[in-house]
């Protein structure tokens, strides 16, 4: 009986350990899928050479001192968004940021890859425009927040943002020890007290992805003041672009 259990107990064991290897491994699959630019044509699109990879960006050039730049979702084409931005920002010009692994972006999709590569683009679209608005939705909110406690932003405008990556994935996955295997982060919460730009969080109100303590927790990190939260009622994770009321709260200075 004894070496039945010690049996089952190091089945058990050599399961959980493969289980932690394979999460381990494949990490990045459960946290990034790369979608096609499907929206936008040659005229719309900007190709920046880094280092090692091209990074593909959706654009609408416009002279002037304002800016754009928008970091989309963990499973988004930014290009999409194109049309609605540049009717809802005539006086802006326009970059949005598709990931490495995305919209024809080359390159593996990381943390730290994503975050070398907006400031690349920040740093580019600055030369040409002084004023740069910063809008980061979902997994973006993260990249967005943390370029603009590195850089001299105009504003920041986070939609259906999280407190950390980190801390969504230990309540998913409870029985690993998520701290020592993720390597992606994103700890907003980090970089909220170095802001000192007017902020705008908005929320979805049926949020079935970040749940609304993330939000509010991440909320409470930044100095009195800086921030205003807004929520869009009746809509979801994916569905608070479909509000009139989304484009209106983008464009009003909190």
């Amino acid at each position: 009986m004894t070496r039945t259990l010690a049996s089952i107990a190091l089945l058990i064991s050599v399961v959980y350990l493969g289980l932690c290897v394979a999460l381990f491994v494949f990490q990045r699959a459960l946290i990034y899928f790369p979608q096609p630019r499907a929206a936008g044509g040659p005229d719309t699109v900007l190709k920046m050479p880094l280092e090692d990879v091209e990074i593909v960006v959706s654009t609408r050039l416009h002279e002037g001192r304002k800016a754009l730049i928008y970091f989309g979702g963990n499973a988004e084409d930014v290009s999409w968004n194109l049309s609605s931005f540049a009717e809802a920002f005539p006086d802006h010009a326009l970059y949005l940021m598709h990931y490495r692994g995305f919209g024809g972006s080359s390159g593996s999709p990381s943390e730290e890859a994503i975050q070398q590569d907006a400031l690349a683009l920040f740093d580019r679209v600055q030369t040409l425009h002084p004023e740069v608005l910063l809008v980061g939705r979902s997994l973006g909110s993260g990249v967005a927040i943390r370029l603009a406690s590195q850089r001299p932003v105009s504003r920041l405008v986070l939609v259906t943002p999280y407190n950390s990556i980190e801390e969504l994935a230990r309540e998913q996955f409870a029985i690993f020890p998520v701290r020592w295997l993720l390597r992606d982060k994103f700890e907003s919460w980090r970089y909220a007290p170095g802001i000192n730009v007017p902020t705008r969080v908005i929320v979805a109100e049926h949020d079935e992805v970040i749940p609304r303590w993330s939000t509010e927790k991440l909320f409470r990190q930044f100095s009195p003041g800086v921030a205003t939260m807004a929520v869009i009622r009746g809509k979801g994770h994916n569905t608070v672009s479909d509000s009139p009321e989304y484009l209106r709260l983008l464009r009003s200075t909190p």
